[in-house]
């Protein structure tokens, strides 16, 4: 897989924002060839070639609209490898309360599996005490 398909929606996302707000990229981006999996190929092996192991959004993002602008720019070999994207994700109401309801009614579950488990286990028996004392060859009478 060329980069994790999560880190190419947000690739995908700040070129089709960078459009909407830059007329003259917009026209670039329109009618360019490139595709999104070229964009993701470049910015990897430019990671790669770096050596570096962390990079700021700016940073990708500015290779990404690098290589939609120059469209003689050699993209390189497809590489297989994982991409951590670092972005926080913001929820709707709806899909906190969503959220919030699966854990609680996780929360309830795993709770009554402790209760459930606790009552399964076997009583610990006392030894039952017989009214006569029992009797032993050593003792003295």
């Amino acid at each position: 897989m060329k980069g994790t398909e999560h880190f190419k929606e947000i690739i995908k996302s700040y070129l089709d924002q960078r459009a909407k707000e830059d007329e003259l990229f917009r026209a670039k981006y329109e009618t360019t060839a490139r595709t999104m999996d070229d964009v993701i190929t470049f910015i990897l092996n430019e990671v790669k070639n770096s050596g570096c192991c962390g990079f700021s959004d700016s940073e990708i993002y500015s290779m990404a609209v690098h290589v939609i602008d120059e469209p003689e720019l050699e993209i390189g070999k497809p590489l297989s490898c994982n991409v951590v994207v670092n972005h926080h994700i913001e929820l709707t109401e709806e899909e906190k309360a969503e959220q919030r309801a699966l854990a609680l009614k996780r929360y309830q579950d795993e709770e009554l599996r402790k209760i459930q488990a606790r009552n399964a286990r076997p009583k610990a028996h006392k030894p039952q005490t017989d009214s006569q004392p029992t009797l032993s060859l050593f003792d003295n009478f």
